[in-house]
């Protein structure tokens, strides 16, 4: 007797001074309701409750309390058993009555035990993450009238799950919607290839991929795309990453292949953080500029497994600087070379030929009085007019250039007096195709032309074509019977 009673003490002990929160429970009503809806036909108890939700709560109210352990009380912010009990509605509530589903279901099929992880909540309203485990006590499998329930609070591992969740989704938000173009990458093979090289004893690698071009293409096509961001598909006009991984050679070709062997060229020296200009090809065979940043992240510098390049768009300032350039050679009204670049193909020319030099001095007949009389909108039409028939006359070899307002001046490298004449009867002719075309005012050009052989008669070639072309703008003048002091 004396036994019995010890172990009794001690099993009490036991409970309640055990680590985890543990319940002993009387499930003798549940059990009772569960048989009398069998005997009504009911057979699938989640169908049932999923009819009717509030029979969660009928089965939930048929479980009483016999006993909880102090860690039970700690873990639930209780002074005492008693206010642990009046205040049950409090702690299993909210999202607990889904996961209660699940663990009644167990029962129901028949297993003596179940487990499940759930939500409780604490008296001081903190959220308790908890694994539950019940078993129906050895004696009363066949009234349920005790189950003994343990509660392991887990609320610090589903936290940090969470957070690491939340993490990985801010991190992986940051990738896909960032406004430049990333991508992911895996230079693992092209690691190795150059290792390769390396045992072979080469050490100008410069000379080894000028002298071998396919190393340079081989180590293109073992880069291994990982992922890339939204920014990337909409650089390159693709549909989906399936659509631009699929069609990965119609973006990188051309000039790319120069731009990789840099590329290269900085591995092979150890440059695992790289920067450069390069040129892809959207989809649609338009041209991308790009500032390229290459990076071999941190843990990954031993095997370039992990590479992140970064691709910004600067086909805009390319555009805006090649414009520029345009201006600072072109005059904007006619299309032709401006003055200041007539003066540096012609210092050019002076100094390195080729020769014989022609050039072609070029006057434009009746501006002043197209200003005077139509306006000077009427004006820049003429001079316009003259841009067009000079620049179809010209070929890549020619400079044609507009040096004053009404003045123009054409240079023919490497051809002789003879060649520069049928460059003028050509123009002669499109300036008669041209006025067939616009109607209204005639175009109309004095032209002289002068031919030297060396840079040192370069001006006085200049002057005698200047000289010849205000002759033939004189006999203009008296042909048409008009005052040039008035005309030009």
């Amino acid at each position: 007797m004396q036994s019995s009673l010890s172990s009794g003490a001690d099993f009490e002990h036991m409970f309640d001074l055990a680590p985890v929160s543990l319940w002993l429970e009387d499930y003798s009503a549940l059990k009772r309701l569960f048989d009398v809806w069998r005997a009504d036909g009911v057979t699938d108890l989640l169908a049932h409750f999923a009819e009717d939700p509030t029979r969660i709560r009928q089965c939930t109210a048929c479980l009483r309390v016999l006993s909880v352990n102090r860690r039970t009380l700690s873990l639930f912010a209780a002074s005492s058993q008693a206010e642990l009990l009046d205040n049950l509605g409090s702690v299993f509530r909210d999202d607990m009555l889904d996961q209660v589903a699940i663990e009644l279901a167990q029962l129901w099929s028949g297993s003596l035990e179940f487990s499940n992880q759930t939500v409780n909540y604490a008296l001081d309203r903190r959220r308790l993450d908890v694994l539950i485990h019940a078993r129906i006590l050895p004696g009363h499998e066949d009234t349920w009238s005790r189950v003994l329930v343990s509660l392991e609070d887990i609320t610090p591992q589903v936290q940090g799950a969470q957070r690491l969740r939340r993490s990985e989704r801010y991190a992986r938000d940051l990738f896909e919607h960032s406004p430049v173009s990333l991508w992911v990458e895996d230079f693992s093979a092209v690691k190795r290839l150059l290792d390769e090289v390396r045992t072979q004893g080469i050490q100008d690698f410069k000379t080894f991929i000028k002298v071998h071009p396919e190393f340079v293409s081989r180590c293109m096509q073992e880069i291994r795309v990982i992922d890339v961001n939204q920014q990337t598909l909409q650089m390159f006009g693709a549909v989906s990453k399936e659509d631009l991984l699929n069609n990965i050679g119609r973006v990188f070709r051309g000039e790319m292949h120069d731009s990789f062997a840099d590329q290269l060229q900085d591995l092979w020296e150890g440059k695992l953080v790289q920067q450069r200009e390069v040129v892809n090809y959207a989809l649609s065979g338009e041209p991308v500029y790009i500032h390229m940043q290459f990076s071999v992240l941190a843990d990954h510098q031993d095997h370039w497994g992990l590479v992140l390049l970064s691709l910004v768009d600067i086909s805009a300032r390319k555009k805006a600087e090649a414009y520029l350039e345009y201006l600072g050679k072109h005059d904007v009204l006619t299309q032709l070379r401006n003055r200041t670049f007539y003066v540096e193909e012609l210092n050019r020319i002076t100094r390195k030929g080729p020769w014989p030099l022609s050039v072609i001095a070029i006057d434009l007949n009746g501006l002043k009085v197209i200003n005077d009389e139509h306006g000077h909108a009427a004006g820049d039409t003429l001079l316009r007019r003259v841009g067009e028939v000079l620049s179809k006359a010209m070929d890549a070899s020619t400079c044609a250039a507009r040096i004053g307002g009404d003045e123009f001046s054409v240079l023919l490298p490497g051809m002789d007096e003879r060649s520069a004449l049928a460059v003028q009867e050509r123009i002669t002719s499109l300036v008669e195709i041209n006025n067939q075309f616009y109607p209204g005012q005639p175009l109309s050009l004095a032209m002289g032309i002068a031919t030297c052989t060396s840079g040192a008669d370069v001006e006085a070639a200049l002057h005698r074509a200047d000289k010849a072309m205000y002759a033939e703008k004189l006999r203009y003048y008296k042909e048409n019977a008009l005052d040039r002091r008035h005309t030009h």
